[in-house]
């Protein structure tokens, strides 16, 4: 049997539309799972993203970012990326998201970096932008602990795999 699948829909504050599909994993009331496999090395910053790497997408409607679980053939994390996000909307057969431009990238060693702020329009308005600055907070307060929680999650997924 084939596993199902789901179309992940990504808008950018540009207006920019970019889709992957996806494996879906798991679903329930309050989150989607879905499994990507890199088709191809990806560099991030200094990480390299082998082909076939795994990428575990955590999307939420009611979370101001998702998450992905970048993990490795031997199913050790390579990083975890979080998208500041809003917008996001799960039906049966996509998921729709805008992506707020930044970005928060955590690393085995407990470094987290702040990524794209650069990317963001001078003028945008300034509730969005406490919207954005509060997220990243929040993703930065305990990178450590992050990388267990999701660590945990993807292992107890992968295992029915």
């Amino acid at each position: 049997m084939s596993p199902a699948t789901i179309t992940e829909i990504k808008t950018t504050l540009a207006g920019e539309r970019k889709t992957f599909g996806c494996e879906l994993l798991t679903r329930d009331a309050r989150e989607v799972v879905v499994i990507y496999r890199m088709p191809r090395d990806l560099w991030l910053e200094d990480i390299l993203l082998r082909k076939g790497t795994l990428s575990l997408g955590y999307f939420w409607e009611d979370r101001p970012y998702n998450a992905y679980h970048w993990i490795d053939a031997n199913r050790d994390t390579v990083a975890l990326y979080f998208n500041i996000s809003d917008g996001t909307r799960i039906s049966a057969q996509t998921i729709e998201w805008r992506d707020l431009a930044v970005d928060v990238l955590i690393t085995p060693d407990g470094r987290c970096r702040v990524l794209d702020e650069d990317e963001l329009p001078a003028d945008i308005d300034a509730r969005l932008r406490r919207y954005i600055d509060t997220a990243r907070d929040d993703l930065c307060l305990e990178p450590l602990s992050s990388l267990t929680e999701y660590d945990k999650l993807t292992r107890s997924l992968i295992a029915r795999e």
